[in-house]
């Protein structure tokens, strides 16, 4: 998942401020520039360094930093001389993180697809008794599927259900993933699951950042779904995408998929989330997707 593009004049996530109309005072959005630096390097930099990844000379770059010094936003090392964020940044961050509501920024986000797409899309969460979906934006277009709030989707048939067995830790998904694979492998569905089909659809969705299904659990529906991370890159929820194949574009680099992507990042950048460095997952994935 790619983060927000940076502004590269005040070196600010476009998404944090719509509408760039309103009159603000440049010698703040200047300095901000040197704050934003530090926070996406996420290590200690010299003046230099710093100053140029503001866009600045390191002249200009320090008074800015003698300020947010006296602020606390900044500190500076005494041995090495390296800047990093300082502990009232700290403390701003994490009251900014108390008051974020994932799932409401994801509601607003998934309103605003469907109204982009024409197709439904749902948003999903990990609950007692697994991945369960907590609330449905239809399209104005009717789809008619048998979904709605209070749903648990399958891990391994469902692009929802693969999301959560692709990323959370094998703790949680391993006995839920053993129980499905054990009834899909029995002959009496229609997806027949091998443990290796089930392992080389967790790297699919790994490798796209997404999960994809089509034409089943439900004949004639494609889907889409794909992660949204929290700001320790641990997964919150899952948004998904579906629609009749017949107008469901299901190329991972087509127009759904790319809308799919910039709405997880959108959410992600409201939360102040970041992808995972690494995942601890069932090694047990979802299976192959089936032909529509």
């Amino acid at each position: 998942m790619m983060p927000p593009l940076l502004n590269h004049k005040t070196g600010y996530h476009s998404c944090y401020f719509p509408s760039r109309r309103q009159r603000g005072i440049q010698s703040i959005e200047v300095g901000g520039a040197l704050l934003a630096a530090l926070e996406a390097h996420g290590a200690p930099m010299m003046l230099r360094d710093l100053a140029a990844a503001a866009g600045m000379s390191p002249a200009k770059a320090h008074p800015y930093l003698v300020s947010f010094g006296k602020l606390g936003l900044v500190e500076q090392d005494p041995l090495t001389g390296r800047y990093k964020l300082g502990p009232f940044a700290l403390r701003l961050g994490l009251t900014a993180l108390q008051g974020l509501n994932p799932l409401r920024a994801a509601v607003e986000v998934s309103a605003r697809l469907a109204d982009e797409t024409e197709q439904n899309v749902a948003i999903a969460v990990w609950g007692n008794v697994g991945a369960t979906v907590v609330a449905i934006e239809e399209s104005a277009r009717a789809i008619h599927v048998n979904m709605r709030p209070g749903t648990v989707m399958g891990l391994l048939t469902t692009a929802t259900g693969r999301v959560f067995a692709a990323y959370l830790p094998a703790r949680l998904t391993r006995p839920l993933i053993e129980r499905e694979l054990e009834r899909l492998s029995g002959g009496r569905e229609p997806l027949r699951l091998s443990r290796s089909f089930v392992n080389e659809t967790l790297e699919e969705v790994r490798r796209h950042g997404m999960a994809r299904v089509l034409g089943h659990p439900i004949p004639g529906i494609n889907a889409f779904s794909a992660p949204v991370f929290d700001a320790f890159g641990h997964l919150t929820l899952a948004l998904t995408m579906l629609g009749p194949e017949s107008r469901f574009d299901a190329s991972w680099e087509g127009p759904l998929a790319q809308a799919m992507r910039r709405a997880v990042a959108d959410i992600t950048a409201r939360i102040g989330g970041k992808p995972p460095q690494s995942e601890e997952t069932s090694g047990a994935a979802p299976g192959k997707e089936p032909a529509a």
